[in-house]
């Protein structure tokens, strides 16, 4: 028997998978970050399509698949509407659903990421202010020098460290 639950996330990534589906990665209120996947969301005549926009903060009924969840039904929560009609915003939106997406793992339940990412999302943080942050949350210290610049290379040097170690642990 599938387990079937319900939360609520915020959509960071999204891959077409075959003819209609669609790969989510959502970083969750009680389950940190997950992938799951939304069937048939690409067709025309999907309900849940337009719910399920990248950077939506939604509430999603899922079951519980072989590889990835399956997304029964979702409900927009919050589209973050001011975001989209900047693209300024919109860049800075990639920016901080890439970096919540690289330095978390899967399955790490944080509602302090959850809510930075809300605040960041609707502007009431800029992305160095979240990304500080989201560092220290995580356990990761932060760089002696707190400017941008050293902010970003310090991010990106937790990243190449976390990819060396990942192909270590495949090879």
């Amino acid at each position: 028997m599938t387990r079937s639950y319900k939360t609520e996330g915020i959509v960071l990534k999204r891959v077409n998978f075959g003819e209609a589906d669609r790969i989510l990665t959502i970083f969750t209120k009680h389950d940190g970050k997950i992938k799951a996947i939304a069937k048939g969301v690409r067709k025309v005549t999907s309900r849940k399509g337009g719910n399920l926009e990248l950077f939506n903060q939604v509430i999603l009924f899922l079951s519980e698949g072989k590889n990835w969840d399956i997304i029964t039904e979702a409900e927009a929560v919050n589209s973050f509407e001011n975001l989209r009609k900047n693209l300024t915003l919109v860049s800075r939106a990639f920016q901080i659903a890439e970096v919540v997406d690289r330095l978390t793992a899967e399955r790490e339940e944080s509602r302090k990421v959850f809510e930075l990412l809300i605040e960041a999302l609707s502007g009431k943080k800029n992305v160095k202010e979240f990304e500080i942050e989201l560092l220290k949350e995580l356990g990761f210290g932060l760089p002696k020098d707190l400017s941008e610049k050293s902010v970003v290379h310090f991010i990106e040097s937790i990243i190449e460290k976390r990819l060396k170690s990942k192909k270590i642990w495949q090879t």
